[in-house]
């Protein structure tokens, strides 16, 4: 048998580690961003006998099930997880939540494991399950540990537990905030074109259709669907779709939600930090006008079309949301490949200056918009932390211990997507500022780019 073992200190009692691990969506929260794992079932509570099921990614679209019940569930002291199916020929899980005082604890996770194939499966698999066990175990209890100690500092929030409606909850930030709000004790309703849940609701906004009938209750809504700015190159077709996907779609949400029988207190809505003008001297805040391009106009028609819900009295955020770093998508899913293998640089000339925001960060952001009614009208959703691309591409190429030496020339970029595209997303130079977020006060989980990255890649506590 081997043995794998972490220990972390916590600034809360141990009552509320214990809590946060026996909540819905803990699971999904304590994913690995980087991670391809589907929650095929989930149990209804921690307790002897119940049954997790995943799904995880193997090489491509091969797949294999993992099998966990739940055993000696023991209120106050812990759990185990034992597999019943799965990857290891015997895994045995006990997590542990011990009281060091009143207001601190220790979250404690001792695995015993046999790997399959007996002595080879040791000889050549040994070292890299050792190594994936430290790299996730790092980050959960990183994650853990920032979640329920900045938790801590929210007095009441918990007793505000709510009902959200989300569009594109099966995207990268959807899928994310859904278990970091469930964890919170919310329930979220999926709005989705193929409902797969009890509780989702179907729309489909190039037919006007919406299945919500006017006396559903919904407290909030987060609203982050539409076409991928980034999904092929901008031909005519593509740009119109990108345009209605938003139009058509907020439009359609805002005027649903508004004729409710009790319209939601809050909406949500993303647009993005391209609605400013690029190549600006200094950094710009809310108070600045909109930018001239394509993704300007994007922007500007995905917030006119919230008008419904404005005029119904429905407090309303724009999110003005930078590039978005996590493994799970995005720029930086693409970007990691090729700094892997060391064949990546810098994109152009470099200095184009880049807004950036951990995963982490909007999801907080987005929840913290939903309790506080200060938080109203445009919204930056970028760090503090200014940097171009050299700084970009340099610190990632770090954090991964791999040079970054391959520029990539900006005539190449524009040949491989088109010249528009390419100028208004990779050599876009775009110096934001996190104005309003920072004169609310709003604690940056990474306002600076080698923490962020080292947490989402799993590489330091």
């Amino acid at each position: 048998m081997e043995q794998f073992h972490k220990t972390t200190r916590i600034e809360v009692p141990a009552a509320q580690l214990e809590r946060w691990h026996f909540r819905p969506g803990a699971f999904q929260r304590l994913t690995p961003p980087w991670e391809r794992v589907e929650v095929v079932e989930e149990p209804g509570e921690i307790s002897d006998g119940a049954r997790a099921v995943i799904r995880t990614k193997v090489i491509g679209p091969i797949s294999a099930a993992w099998i966990a019940e739940h055993k000696d569930c023991i209120a106050g002291k812990g759990f185990t997880d034992v597999q019943l199916k799965g990857p290891f020929a015997q895994w045995t899980h006990v997590h542990t939540f011990s009281a060091i005082d009143e207001n601190s604890c220790t979250l404690d996770d001792s695995i015993n494991y046999r790997l399959p194939l007996g002595f080879l499966g040791k000889i050549f698999g040994g070292g890299f399950v050792r190594t994936k066990l430290d790299r996730t175990f790092r980050y959960r209890h990183a994650v853990t540990k920032m979640d329920l100690e900045r938790q801590a500092t929210e007095p009441g929030a918990d007793n505000k537990a709510m009902t959200l409606l989300v569009t594109g909850a099966t995207g990268m930030v959807g899928s994310a905030l859904e278990g970091y709000l469930r964890m919170r004790g919310h329930h979220v309703r999926r709005v989705t074109r193929r409902p797969t849940r009890p509780d989702d609701v179907r729309w489909n906004p190039r037919k006007g259709e919406f299945d919500l009938p006017r006396d559903t209750t919904i407290d909030a809504v987060v609203h982050l669907a539409g076409e991928n700015v980034a999904g092929g190159r901008w031909n005519e077709a593509r740009r119109q779709r990108i345009i209605e996907s938003r139009r058509q779609g907020t439009q359609l949400l805002c005027e649903t939600i508004s004729k409710l029988n009790r319209p939601p207190s809050v909406l949500i809505s993303a647009s993005g930090v391209n609605y400013y003008e690029a190549g600006t001297k200094m950094p710009v805040d809310e108070s600045a006008p909109r930018g001239t391009g394509f993704l300007s106009d994007v922007c500007e028609i995905w917030e006119s079309g919230t008008s419904a819900a404005e005029a119904a009295g429905i407090r309303t955020v724009h999110l003005r949301i930078g590039v978005i770093l996590s493994p799970a998508g995005g720029a930086l899913a693409k970007m990691l490949p090729a700094f892997q293998l060391g064949a990546a640089g810098r994109l152009g000339a470099g200095t184009q200056r880049m807004a950036w925001i951990s995963l982490d960060d909007v999801i907080d952001i987005i929840h913290r918009a939903t309790q506080d009614g200060r938080y109203t009208g445009a919204i930056n959703a970028v760090a503090p932390d200014i940097i171009t691309n050299s700084d970009f591409t340099r610190t990632l190429a770090e954090t991964l211990h791999r040079p970054a030496i391959l520029p990539i020339p900006a005539i190449a970029l524009q040949l491989a997507l088109g010249e528009q595209m390419a100028n208004e997303t990779l050599l876009a130079d775009l110096a934001i500022a996190p104005g309003k977020l920072e004169a609310l006060g709003y604690p940056f989980r990474f306002p600076k780019l080698d923490s962020a990255l080292t947490y989402m890649l799993g590489r330091s506590d």
